[in-house]
């Protein structure tokens, strides 16, 4: 038997169990990865084609493993604390709320506001800054919090998508595809990802207008003091200075990441000194940073880097590309499809790792730009998350702050406002995204 069937047995294991055990999954993801590793040592010609013992250690640390990546959020995980921290989107978020005209309408800017600052900062960060203020107002309004909450999951896992910063999967697929910053909004003249989004947005903020609009009542908040604007200076440093670095040309390929990662120290150390936290309140900042998704993606960077190695991928691209007979809307609507129900269930992360590869296969074996297959993976599975409450990181702490504020809700309350949103808004972009890209 050929290894890379043995090496795509590890992987289909590591995922069954990332599935079912997805409290233990870097467990999972690191044993696959060192199992991987083993494999490579002993057969370095089979499974990373290379030469000598140590090769297979070195390749994956090295190269596999996509350390700019993983600097970039790292360093954006930092700010988007310390923004959290500084009350600066609360405090935006109220002055929406006192210009409302009615109790719904300020739900929807809420919601807006959400997508708004998820495009910088992480998903379940921007659910944490934006429930108080959304708690807040339903408390006082008598409304119940649950579309609301599930509101702000959605609308922040929709606009996660757009730049380079918003979410891991973007990241992933900007250093697939070598999109700088920049390209998210323009790329080959062409409009880029960031703008098929927008037609989500928009689809999205129409569609809980008609949902929230029966409360017709004005809105009222109590402001919150703003602690300090240095966050949100480090925040706009950030996405500056990734758009100035994608104008320079380099072969350095951790410019980007080694920047992120520097604010995110210079955040850190403002908070130790200028805030007079201490090292106890500056290491329960920094803990509380998600370092379990940064070492559960180093593991899935190594096993799909050691699928990719061994040629699974373009085999399957092949098979795909059977399957639609060289039809290019066929292949566009079995690869969005396909993305999205995966994404329902499970983890985008390494689905998007695995799939890149696929689509970019794919469209070459087609013959056309790997951009209309490639952003159509990446609509999929980001806005695919939201169809049920454990597709995405977000859904599952927009629902347990229902469960701790007494509002639990059901799979089915889940899917009465989730599945005609994804629908809307992923068709929202898809279609733009076919008419400028096809």
């Amino acid at each position: 038997m050929e290894l890379k069937w043995v090496v795509l047995g590890i992987a289909v294991v590591m995922y069954a169990l990332v599935i079912v055990f997805q409290e233990r999954k870097v467990w999972f993801t690191s044993l696959a990865a060192l199992a991987v590793v083993v494999l490579g040592t002993l057969f370095p010609a089979q499974i990373f084609l290379g030469e000598g013992r140590s090769f297979a250690l070195l390749h994956s640390l090295g190269t596999l493993i996509n350390w700019n990546v993983l600097m970039i959020y790292v360093g954006s995980m930092a700010i988007a604390a310390l923004f959290l921290y500084s009350k600066v989107p609360a405090r935006i978020a109220d002055a929406l709320v006192s210009i409302a005209p009615s109790t719904g309408v300020a739900i929807v800017l809420i919601l807006a506001m959400t997508g708004i600052i998820s495009i910088f900062v992480e998903n379940v960060a921007t659910v944490l800054v934006m429930a108080p203020i959304a708690l807040s107002l339903c408390k006082k309004r008598g409304i119940s919090p649950a579309y609301v909450m599930i509101g702000l999951a959605v609308m922040s896992n929709l606009e996660g998508t757009a730049t380079l910063v918003g979410d891991p999967p973007s990241m992933i697929f900007a250093s697939y595809a070598g999109y700088s910053f920049n390209d998210f909004f323009v790329h080959q003249g062409k409009l880029s990802i960031f703008f098929f989004i927008q037609a989500g947005l928009l689809t999205g903020c129409l569609f809980f207008y008609l949902f929230f609009a029966r409360n017709k009542e004005k809105s009222a908040v109590q402001a919150e003091p703003i602690l300090s604007p240095v966050p949100a200076a480090l925040l706009l440093a950030l996405i500056f200075g990734l758009a100035g670095i994608s104008f320079v040309r380099t072969d350095f390929a951790y410019l980007s990441g080694l920047y992120c990662f520097a604010l995110g120290v210079i955040g850190v150390a403002w908070y130790f000194a200028a805030q007079k936290k201490g090292a106890g309140g500056t290491w329960e900042l920094v803990s509380g940073l998600d370092w379990e998704t940064i070492a559960f993606l180093m593991g899935i960077f190594v096993v799909v880097g050691a699928i990719s190695e061994t040629g699974l991928l373009g085999d399957f691209a092949a098979f795909l590309a059977r399957m639609t007979g060289g039809n290019v809307l066929a292949g566009f609507v079995l690869v969005l499809t396909v993305s999205i129900l995966i994404s329902g269930f499970v983890d985008n992360v390494p689905y998007i790792i695995v799939m890149l590869p696929v689509a970019g296969s794919l469209a070459a074996q087609m013959g056309i730009s790997p951009e209309l297959l490639m952003f159509a993976l990446l609509i999929g599975s980001c806005l695919g998350g939201n169809l049920t409450p454990f597709g995405a990181s977000a859904n599952v702490v927009a629902m347990g702050i229902l469960r701790r504020e007494g509002h639990p809700i059901r799979f089915a309350g889940w899917l009465r406002v989730c599945l005609p949103f994804t629908v809307l808004t992923t068709a929202a972009a898809a279609i733009t995204l076919w008419l400028v890209w096809a």
